[in-house]
């Protein structure tokens, strides 16, 4: 599917870029409340929208609700339910208010967990995308790309969505010589997510997206894994059981990125690169004549970071990052 702006011939491009935001509703609300505000032609979430666990809020035959967060049990009546709910909402977490019959099914059956967990985060992203129709105004387009920890299930839910584009593997307009085409998927991981492949199958996915592209050198790659041996791409380094690995009282950081998404920037020389994943490698950088980026991502503290990107052709008058 593609999707032409309408704009005054010659008129300046106004993108933002956010990505990884893991189920936290506040950065989700603060993203489209800044594409509104700063008025952009497209809003880009680059992926992993959805969280990755539910809190159960128990209702107990006292009336009073107990769920667990942070490390913590805590307690609330009636009056507090909506307070829990936010809090946990609030950290990227699913909320699961149940009674005692729920949670004790959830204890003795995975695939009930599973279950729940399906339905809420489904729901959840509904209420999200319906969002976009009241925050953002019409003539701003908004787009999806699943990432690597957003499971299938939402990929159908996001391209049937009338407000909202799903771009994995699509070519789209961004303006009258901008093409970008995306991707989710990333190399492999210690977590084994949903969406991983090892370089060589990446590799082949992306030079079949490519292919699709008219103009290569002012296309924008929306990939979610940056390129391998870059700033925007170091991790922590993990020992077996995944815990850091310190030395001299610093956290050792090593490179984890895509080398398959370096080597098709290096190869075709698109005009801007969009990338994620690596949420302590926020930045920007240049290889060779190619400005990559990468947000970061503080989700879990209720923080958007994104990117305001303003061209005209393929001159970038704006590069800005946006926090807060």
């Amino acid at each position: 599917m593609t999707f032409l702006f309408k704009r005054k011939k010659g008129a300046t491009t106004r993108i933002l870029f956010a990505t990884d935001m893991h189920g936290s509703e506040g950065v989700w609300r603060k993203f489209l409340n800044a594409s509104s505000m700063l008025k952009v032609n497209a809003a880009i979430c680059g992926g992993d929208l959805t969280g990755k666990m539910i809190v159960p809020i128990i209702e107990r035959k006292n009336g009073k609700y107990d769920y667990y967060l942070m490390g913590k049990n805590h307690q609330t009546d009636s009056g507090g339910l909506e307070k829990a709910i936010k809090d946990v909402r609030g950290i990227g977490y699913y909320p699961y208010v149940t009674d005692e019959t729920g949670y004790e099914e959830c204890c003795k059956s995975q695939e009930k967990v599973d279950e729940v967990f399906s339905n809420v985060m489904t729901s959840t992203l509904k209420d999200w995308l319906d969002l976009i129709r009241e925050k953002v105004p019409s003539e701003t387009r908004v787009f999806v790309c699943p990432g690597n920890d957003d499971r299938f299930s939402v990929d159908d839910l996001i391209r049937d969505h009338p407000d909202v584009t799903n771009a994995e593997g699509e070519v789209i307009d961004i303006d009258e010589t901008h093409e970008m085409i995306s991707t989710g998927w990333v190399n492999p991981s210690p977590w084994n997510t949903t969406r991983e492949e090892d370089d060589e199958k990446l590799e082949t996915r992306l030079e079949k997206y490519i292919a699709q592209l008219e103009n290569t050198e002012s296309a924008i790659f929306n990939f979610h894994a940056p390129p391998y041996q870059t700033k925007l791409d170091e991790a922590p380094l993990l020992d077996d059981k995944l815990n850091p690995v310190i030395e001299g009282g610093r956290v050792i950081m090593v490179p984890v990125g895509s080398k398959a998404v370096k080597r098709t920037i290096e190869k075709y020389k698109p005009f801007l690169g969009l990338h994620g994943h690596i949420h302590e490698a926020a930045g920007s950088m240049k290889i060779g004549g190619t400005y990559c980026v990468n947000p970061g991502s503080e989700y879990a503290e209720g923080i958007l970071r994104a990117f305001l990107v303003e061209f005209k052709g393929n001159k970038i008058l704006r590069l800005q990052r946006i926090e807060g």
